[in-house]
């Protein structure tokens, strides 16, 4: 108890705030709308591409539903994180809710893809003021030693949203039009707002100037090199200048941003924390793991609603397990990690997404067992558990408590970014796949109607496609779609492998406490065995 009170830190910090697990419950709820909201959006797909009962989005359109979000959400975290450790993250939280819940409720009320993609980018505008105040309002209300276990609960609740999302949204699907799927959000966001305002304390960090200039350049950067990744799908070739020349200048203004970061003292990102080892793996795999991930499962949607025909409800059902298992398994990962070691734990768990991948590429057919889904996506979630709790816990205990908004800010943006970059390359790799196969086994198609499965089937079901025709060219669809799937999943795999070996290099073996410093256990400042 001596070593505890000569410590210049105030006792708050060390035993924590002693309300602090039930606003990690308002917290959470906070982070639910955000999780629901995206999720929803996935089961929502094969509707909004509907000409009648949609909006008639093409599958460039609902990448931008997408990637808008996130792309503005990614490129804006960095700025509103340091706003929160500087004006208030309590004020940035609540703020965040009303421009998400003003935002859900002009996309209930879209009528055309390109209103949906920009009420979208607004949506991403709150997200983004949201998501680091969570986190960092997390870090500074927990001890060290019970931080692990909060992040784990915090992880948890993307499954709980993952969970109740595609069930929600399916249910909401059968019974109402698409916009029931974003009116959902404006209930659960009050309740947030008033929850927040009675029970949640106000934080402070940093007092630093905000850096106006790196957030420009990482929104231009970003915005550009996705647009073109996506251009390249959405054409077939990378020959144009509009795909080429875009990729180009978003690299150019990423190498902008880092310069700008390494010379200024008030970085946004500071380059510094990459030199830890255990931070940059920790950060790389973060963002492999949610480019495969994003990437793939923005296909697996399409397959079960399209190809196997399942309602938006029972393919909510059918994702079911794999927020169940996050939610069970994401709190036990911080002592899986001390039993075991992060580099078994970490490698048994990228083993599991691999798995996952094989399943895509290997086993599912066109009449797979429903069982084998089930599976296969109970094990992605215990993998993703025991995956990304610790690569989040290593980042945030590595930024000082006073910095923790820019720490979150990170850790989002690098699990955002991976996910849109996912979606737009593995994107490319489908539809360049699904071309390629369709145009061989319907060639009596148009380049509209060979843009994607949901344009192929529109063309179905619009009568562009003689009635005598149509069985084939949909069993051609669905044929050329699987095919492109186990192409598309192979690339996944290659991307985990990287990070499986990521991992295995610099990853920690089991820890042990240095003798001396109990209150300190929890942090990274551990000693490898």
């Amino acid at each position: 108890m001596s070593d505890t009170r000569s410590e210049p830190t105030p006792e708050v910090e060390d035993k924590g705030h002693p309300r602090r697990w039930a606003i990690l419950g308002v917290l959470v709820i906070s982070l639910i709308v955000v999780v629901l909201d995206n999720t929803v959006l996935n089961v929502a797909m094969k509707t909004l591409a509907d000409p009648k009962d949609g909006v008639g989005a093409s599958q460039s359109d609902l990448a931008w539903m997408i990637n808008s979000y996130t792309l503005v959400f990614a490129g804006l975290l960095f700025a509103f994180g340091i706003f929160g450790d500087r004006f208030g993250r309590k004020k940035m939280l609540i703020g965040g809710l009303v421009v998400f819940g003003a935002a859900s409720l002009l996309s209930a009320y879209a009528e055309t893809p390109d209103q949906l993609i920009w009420y979208r980018a607004l949506m991403g505008f709150g997200a983004a003021m949201m998501m680091p105040s969570t986190l960092s309002m997390l870090r500074n209300l927990f001890p060290a030693k019970e931080f692990p276990k909060a992040l784990g609960i915090w992880t948890g609740a993307v499954g709980i949203g993952g969970a109740i999302g595609p069930i929600v949204g399916g249910a909401l699907l059968e019974q109402f039009w698409w916009g029931s799927v974003f009116l959902i959000n404006v209930p659960i966001v009050v309740f947030g707002i008033v929850a927040l305002m009675i029970m949640a304390p106000e934080s402070k960090g940093r007092q630093a100037k905000p850096d106006l200039v790196g957030m420009f350049l990482s929104v231009i950067g970003l915005v550009s090199l996705t647009y073109g990744i996506i251009e390249a799908g959405d054409t077939g070739s990378w020959a144009g200048i509009e795909v080429w020349g875009t990729v180009a200048f978003g690299v150019l203004v990423l190498i902008a941003f880092v310069l700008w970061e390494k010379r200024i003292p008030h970085a946004s990102l500071d380059m510094k924390f990459f030199k830890n080892p255990r931070f940059s793996a920790s950060s790389a795999i973060i963002v492999l793991t949610f480019f495969g991930m994003m990437g793939l499962f923005f296909f697996m949607t399409f397959y079960i609603q399209i190809v196997r025909g399942y309602s938006p409800l029972e393919t909510g059902l059918l994702f079911l397990p794999m927020g169940a298992a996050m939610l069970i398994f994401a709190p036990m990962s911080n002592a899986m990690v001390q039993r075991f070691g992060a580099k078994i734990v970490g490698s048994v768990a990228m083993l599991l997404v691999i798995a996952n991948f094989a399943i895509s590429a290997f086993v599912l057919d066109l009449d797979s067992s429903v069982w084998l889904l089930i599976a296969q996506f109970a094990i992605t979630g215990i993998g993703m558990s025991n995956l990304m709790p610790p690569a989040m816990n290593t980042l945030m205990q590595n930024v000082p408590k006073e910095q923790a908004g820019v720490g979150s800010a990170l850790a989002n943006t690098l699990r955002q970014v991976g996910g849109a970059l996912g979606v737009a390359v593995l994107g490319t790799v489908m539809a360049q796949a699904y071309r390629s196969e369709i145009s061989d086994a319907a060639p009596q198609l148009d380049d509209q109607a060979r843009e994607s499965i949901a344009t192929t089937y529109g063309a179905v079901e619009t009568g562009q496609v003689p009635a005598q025709n149509a069985p084939q060219v949909l069993d051609a669809a669905n044929v050329s779609f699987l095919d492109a799937l186990h192409t598309t999943a192979l690339s996944a795999i290659g991307v985990a492998l990287v990070g499986l070996i990521v991992i295995a290099v610099f990853f920690p073996g089991k820890q042990r406490r240095e003798t001396g410093t109990p209150e300190r256990a929890a942090e990274p400042a551990l000693v490898e065995a």
